[in-house]
C-alpha cells in the first residue's frame, strides 16, 4: 500500500508569514522555498494512503474541539544549542490551548512518540554553527509579533516538477468553527481569506452543500456569491449561510451588506433584503 508523507501544523498567514520569511531568508534558512512558517503540531510521518481519510477526521475533531482562534506572539529569537543547530522563535500566548490541540491531533494514524519534549517554536534556520545560531539570537532580541491563528492544517511533502520536496497544505480545519443548523446537522465551516476577503462552505457528511464568498470594503460587506445545489436545497443550509455571513458583517463594524442582482434576490428579499441601486441590500 503506497504511503503518504504527511504533518500537521499551523501555518502562519500573511502579512506576519512574509516578514518571518525575511527573517529566514536573512538567516540563510535551507528550508526557505520548501515549508510556509508554521508551528508543528505533529513532525513527518508515513501514513498508508488509505488512512487519509481517518487522518482529516482527526483534523476536523481536533478542531472542532478547540476553544477558538489561538493568539500567539512570535519571538524573540532563540536557539536549541548544543541539542539541536536550530535558530528560532519563541511562542508565547495561548499555550495551554496550543498543547490541547497537538495532544488533540496526535491520535489516530498520527500517533507517535515525541522524540523531544514539546517547545512550540517557529524555525528561523536549521544547520547553524554556534557563532551563527549566537549571532542571530542577538539580532532578533528585539523582535516579536503577535498573530491570531484560525485555521489548523494537514500537509503533505510532495515532488514537484524541478525535483524537490515541498510541504504543501492539503486540508485544513476551522479552529473552534464548527456548528451545525437545519435538518442532517449541516457543519458550517468558516474561512476567512488572507485581506479582507472571506469565503464560508457548508459542509453535510463531508460533502460540501453551498458556499458563499465575498469581500468587506469600509462600512460594507460584499457578499458576490452565494449558492446551494439543488440535492441540498431544503436543509436550511442557505438561511445558515447567510446568517453566518450577517455575523461577520457585525463582527467587522459593518453597517449594511450588498449583493449584486442574482437568481437568490427573491430568497434575499424574503429575509429583509431591498433592492437600490447597488443591487440587493440589507441594513445591519
Amino acid at each position: 500500500m503506497p504511503r503518504l508523507r504527511l504533518a500537521s501544523a499551523l501555518l502562519i498567514p500573511p502579512p506576519a508569514a512574509i516578514e518571518i520569511d525575511g527573517l529566514r531568508r536573512a538567516c540563510g534558512d535551507g528550508m526557505l522555498d520548501r515549508v510556509d512558517p508554521h508551528v508543528t503540531l505533529v513532525e513527518p510521518i508515513n501514513v498508508r494512503e488509505d488512512a487519509l481519510d481517518e487522518v482529516l477526521r482527526v483534523l476536523r475533531e481536533a478542531a472542532s474541539r478547540a476553544p477558538g482562534p489561538l493568539t500567539l506572539r512570535f519571538g524573540p529569537a532563540r536557539s536549541f544549542h548544543p541539542e539541536s543547530a536550530v535558530l528560532y522563535l519563541a511562542v508565547e500566548g495561548d499555550l495551554d490551548d496550543l498543547a490541547a490541540l497537538r495532544t488533540a491531533m496526535r491520535v489516530g494514524p498520527f500517533d507517535r512518540e515525541a522524540t523531544w519534549p514539546f517547545v512550540p517554536h517557529v524555525t528561523i534556520a536549521t544547520d547553524q554553527s554556534e557563532e551563527r545560531l549566537g549571532a542571530g539570537v542577538e539580532a532578533l532580541a528585539g523582535y516579536s509579533t503577535t498573530v491570531t491563528l484560525t485555521h489548523v492544517q494537514v500537509l503533505q511533502e510532495q515532488r514537484d516538477a524541478d525535483e524537490v520536496r515541498r510541504w504543501r497544505p492539503i486540508a485544513d480545519a476551522t479552529l473552534g468553527g464548527r456548528t451545525v443548523s437545519g435538518r442532517g446537522g449541516i457543519e458550517l465551516e468558516i474561512t476567512e481569506a488572507t485581506g479582507a476577503g472571506f469565503e464560508l462552505t457548508a459542509r453535510h457528511g463531508g460533502e460540501v452543500v453551498g458556499a458563499a464568498r465575498g469581500w468587506i470594503e469600509g462600512e460594507a460587506v460584499r457578499m458576490a456569491w452565494l449558492d446551494v445545489p439543488e440535492r441540498a436545497r431544503g436543509l436550511g443550509v442557505g438561511r445558515r449561510l447567510l446568517a453566518a455571513v450577517e455575523d461577520l458583517a457585525r463582527a467587522h463594524g459593518a453597517g449594511h451588506l450588498v449583493a449584486a442582482r442574482s437568481g437568490v434576490d427573491d430568497f434575499l428579499r424574503e429575509r429583509g433584503w431591498h433592492e437600490d441601486g447597488e443591487g440587493m441590500v440589507r441594513d445591519l
